[in-house]
């Protein structure tokens, strides 16, 4: 992953040991926002990151403005509900969750949608002051699809994981 070239991440090793993978999404002009390009070079970075036995840990971190502020909506519009399950839309995108190693997201600026859920797929999340955590969803008539549902009650409890659902506002750090 250090110094493979990637069109919507930074891949790099970090630390005074190497040791600590860094993960930036790097797409400023969209917000982050989680395109299945972004997704896939996550996974290789993460891939490559876990397999290399000096890394003892992965960062996935976003810009001052935007951890990611959700799915890539103009990707993914058009598509109905038989193409995204019979092309298995999401299945690259628990990859995060099942790292054998910890991995930290540190959010500052929106983590919204498919950030928040990428964000609670890490081990730890650490929340800078700008952070905002958000499943806004039901704004555009559907429901947080990648675990967001089950992984935000777990991280907040049922009533505020019901209140940010149903009513698609954020929460701070």
């Amino acid at each position: 992953a250090a110094g493979a070239a990637f069109q919507y991440i930074v891949a790099e090793k970090k630390g005074a040991k190497q040791n600590v993978g860094l993960i930036r999404l790097n797409r400023p002009q969209a917000l982050n926002a989680l395109c299945a390009g972004l997704v896939r070079e996550v996974r290789e970075a993460l891939d490559a990151f876990e397999s290399d036995p000096r890394v003892g840990a992965i960062v996935i971190t976003g810009n001052e403005k935007a951890f990611a502020a959700g799915a890539d909506i103009k990707e993914m519009q058009n598509n109905t509900f038989q193409q995204c399950y019979s092309a298995g839309f999401l299945d690259e995108w628990d990859r995060v969750s099942k790292v054998r190693k910890p991995v930290i997201a540190a959010v500052n600026g929106y983590a919204l949608g498919g950030g928040c859920e990428l964000a609670m797929m890490c081990d730890i999340i650490y929340a800078g002051e700008k952070a905002q955590f958000g499943q806004p969803e039901i704004l555009l008539g559907t429901i947080p699809g990648a675990g967001g549902t089950q992984r935000l009650t777990r991280a907040v409890g049922k009533s505020l994981a019901m209140e940010m659902v149903l009513t698609g506002d954020r929460i701070s750090a």
